[in-house]
């Protein structure tokens, strides 16, 4: 039977790793996939997570199962760190969370209740949009659309053309936004647009899905969860995917979450049930070391400090590096005005670097970058920036 089965595609951004991996060229430069890098190019572990790593290394006492949706205590701190302390959200008991295996998971989490409980709904997505939103959504037989967003013209927010798109979406459908540092423009709505975004989605009976996966990335961690608070008023309904693998590190360890917001206590508990029924028919309960890791430092008011201070650490280096990116391109006379690329934020920018550009860069320069022309910021430093401006410039 398997004869007949042809090899798929390399995926659009992992198989560049791959061919990045076996690339011969001492200077080679990955740009592609969205892993953030100090300035030595490696990927550090927070000093935060070692001692959280000791801790609850030192504390185990038993490698059960966990519940279906995950330990109650990671719940809590997840809610915690998305809607703030105090939030109507947590105290009315409105909200649900499920511990997922990265958000990736928490998505797919998302499109099998979709497809469960609403399979005539669509789901509305950016363009453009993560490039696995689409195959996510596909595999779990959800239907997706478009609603435009980014104005390349002028390198920003086409936000007229995004709302009135959302003012023609049908009642029952689902949108699904990206909660801050758009991936991969770069690009977000500010706290007054967001709040005129939820208020359309919500007056079309439209159900709002934020992927948050970069939290602290943009402006802060409090300040990047102005886009959970204008859907977060009494009695709206909404879902939180988020991931901790950009700000913890924790990319290996998968771990994420999926928040339903409901209406109230009653309805989310109706929710949940439903939700469970999905992740046991997927991967029946979820890890528990990465959990364990995020729960031990939200839970520490000493630890969380440290790790606040690290995000904003790594917060610092990448708007740095764009900062510097965007300098040394003038110095090395690229054609146009990269100004925009200091006002994005997050790890990604869309460069406006054309497909032949990206394959020059790559066959010429051993420097990988998303076809797209999305560049990972957080993988330029100040050792390799002089070589990739130059060989923009001279593809340019």
């Amino acid at each position: 039977m398997f004869q007949k089965i042809e090899a798929a595609p390399r995926d659009a951004i992992l198989g560049l790793t791959d061919a990045f991996r076996s690339d011969a060229n001492p200077d080679k430069i990955n740009l592609s996939v969205g892993i953030y890098q100090d300035d030595a190019g490696k990927t550090p572990i927070l000093p935060s997570v070692v001692e959280a790593s000791r801790r609850v290394v030192e504390s185990m006492t038993t490698m059960s199962y966990l519940p279906i949706p995950g330990a109650p205590e990671y719940g809590a701190a997840v809610q915690e760190l998305l809607f703030g302390g105090g939030s109507e959200v947590v105290s009315s008991g409105r909200a649900n969370t499920a511990h997922t295996p990265g958000g990736t998971g928490a998505l797919r989490v998302v499109g099998d209740f979709l497809h469960t409980m609403f399979p005539k709904a669509t789901l509305h997505l950016t363009d453009p949009t993560w490039p696995n939103h689409p195959s996510i959504f596909a595999a779990a037989s959800v239907a997706t659309a478009s609603v435009p967003y980014f104005d390349a013209a002028g390198n920003v927010l086409a936000f007229d053309e995004l709302l009135a798109a959302i003012n023609e979406v049908p009642a029952g459908d689902a949108i699904l936004l990206h909660g801050c540092c758009h991936n991969p423009t770069g690009i977000d709505p500010t706290a007054e647009q967001w709040l005129e975004l939820a208020a359309a989605i919500r007056a079309r009976g439209v159900l709002p899905i934020l992927d948050f996966a970069y939290q602290g990335f943009a402006d802060g961690i409090a300040e990047d969860a102005a886009s959970l608070k204008a859907f977060a008023t009494t009695g709206d309904e909404f879902i939180v995917c988020s991931s901790y693998s950009k700000n913890f590190g924790l990319y290996r360890e998968r771990v994420g979450a999926v928040t339903f917001v409901a209406a109230d206590a009653d309805e989310a508990a109706r929710v949940s049930s439903q939700v469970n029924r999905c992740i046991r028919a997927n991967y029946s309960n979820p890890p528990a070391f990465g959990a364990s890791l995020v729960t031990t430092v939200l839970g520490d008011a000493k630890l969380r400090h440290q790790w606040e201070s690290e995000v904003a650490a790594m917060r610092e280096r990448i708007n740095g590096m764009r900062r510097l990116f965007v300098d040394k391109l003038a110095e090395h006379n690229v054609p146009g005005d990269f100004e925009f690329i200091t006002h994005q934020r997050g790890m990604f920018s869309f460069s406006g670097l054309t497909p032949e550009q990206v394959n020059q860069l790559r066959e010429k320069f051993a420097i990988y970058v998303v076809g797209s022309g999305r560049i990972n910021v957080a993988g330029i430093t100040t050792s390799n920036v002089d070589r990739l401006a130059s060989a923009i410039a001279a593809v340019s």
